[in-house]
């Protein structure tokens, strides 16, 4: 299994417990296609750098994860064809699969394991 980082911006809608249960729904997904999920790291609304589907601001999420690589394509799909996505990144962690030291134990949730 392959680490990743996938980052993606869910579109501000008005009510938190519906971005939540969009980021809920990704995270079950990704478990029930055999990902290891190490870390979700929310950071919340932030403003964008520029318009994206005519949105100013988006509630932003970053998850670090072990998986298969022929599974990323399934991810990347899935996430394309949810309208309350606005934009995405999946990316390759080479540097933690080369130094699994560098990923730590969260200590709010044992768990969960951190990336720093």
């Amino acid at each position: 299994m392959r680490i990743y980082e996938m980052m993606f911006v869910v579109a501000p809608i008005p009510e938190e417990e519906a971005r939540n249960a969009i980021v809920d729904k990704v995270l079950n997904r990704m478990k029930t296609q055999g990902a290891e999920i190490l870390n979700v790291d929310r950071w919340g609304m932030r403003k964008l750098a520029y318009e994206v589907k005519k949105f100013s601001e988006g509630d932003y999420t970053v998850v670090v994860f072990k998986a298969e690589p022929p599974t990323i394509s399934q991810f990347d799909d899935f996430l394309k064809v949810t309208p309350q996505i606005i934009r995405h990144q999946i990316l390759r962690r080479e540097d933690l699969e080369k130094k699994p030291e560098q990923i730590l134990v969260n200590e709010e949730n044992p768990e969960e394991v951190k990336a720093e």
